[in-house]
C-alpha cells in the first residue's frame, strides 16, 4: 500500500474520450507511488489543481489533495506525459532513497545457480556481477559516490536501478525471462 505519491501528469479536464460531452468528464491524475513504484490513476478533490511532479498523500486519513485512489494502471494506460515524466520522477525518487539501494548492491544474492539479483539490472552480466561482489566483500558499500568510485567499469547505479524500475513496469513482450522477477516493484496486475 502506497502513502505517497508523486503527481506524473495532471488533466484538469479528463480524458478526451470520443463522442463524450465536456461537462461530463471530471479531472484525473496520474501518478507513481514512492514506495513500490505503483502506478495509479487519482480523483482529485473539487477545486484543486495540482502539479506535475507534486506529492501528494493518498494513505488512510485525511487526504488534502485527493478525492480517492480510482485504480492502479498498466504502464499502457499512462498519458505521454506520465510516460515522459515517470523516469526523472523514478531516479528523483531513487537519489532520496539512496541508503535503501546502495543496500540492494550490497545485499543482492542469487535467485538461481544461473542468474544473480544484479544481473537483472540493465547491462550487468556475469563479469560486471562478480567484479561488484568482489568489491563489496572487502567492505560493504555506503553510497552511489562509493560504488561508482570502486567499480569503475559499473555505470551510473541511479540510472541502473530506474531502467530495471522501468522494466518491471513495463513488462510487455518480455522474451528474455528476466521481467518476471520483481526487485523494486509492485507486482502487476494479471491480464484478463
Amino acid at each position: 500500500m502506497e502513502d505517497y505519491a508523486i503527481i506524473l501528469d495532471y488533466l484538469p479536464l479528463g480524458y478526451i474520450k470520443e463522442g463524450m460531452p465536456s461537462y461530463k468528464r471530471k479531472p484525473v491524475a496520474q501518478a507513481v507511488g514512492k514506495e513500490e513504484f505503483t502506478l495509479l490513476e487519482l480523483i482529485p478533490k473539487e477545486d484543486v489543481s495540482l502539479e506535475i511532479h507534486q506529492k501528494v498523500y493518498i494513505g488512510s486519513g485525511k487526504r488534502d489533495e485527493i478525492a480517492r485512489v480510482n485504480r492502479r494502471l498498466n504502464y499502457d494506460d499512462l498519458t505521454a506525459t506520465a510516460k515522459i515524466e515517470l523516469n526523472y520522477v523514478i531516479e528523483e525518487i531513487i537519489k532520496a532513497k539512496e541508503d535503501k539501494f546502495v543496500e540492494f548492491f550490497n545485499d543482492a544474492g542469487p535467485i538461481s545457480t544461473r542468474l544473480h539479483q544484479l544481473e537483472l539490472l540493465p547491462g550487468i552480466g556475469k563479469k560486471h556481477m562478480w567484479d561488484i561482489i568482489k568489491v563489496r566483500k572487502e567492505k560493504a558499500f555506503d553510497s552511489f559516490d562509493d560504488i561508482k568510485q570502486r567499480v569503475p567499469m559499473l555505470a551510473d547505479p541511479v540510472k541502473l536501478i530506474s531502467k530495471r524500475i522501468l522494466l518491471e513496469l513495463e513488462i510487455t513482450g518480455d522474451k528474455t525471462g528476466k521481467r518476471k522477477y520483481v526487485l523494486f516493484t509492485r507486482p502487476p496486475t494479471k491480464k484478463h
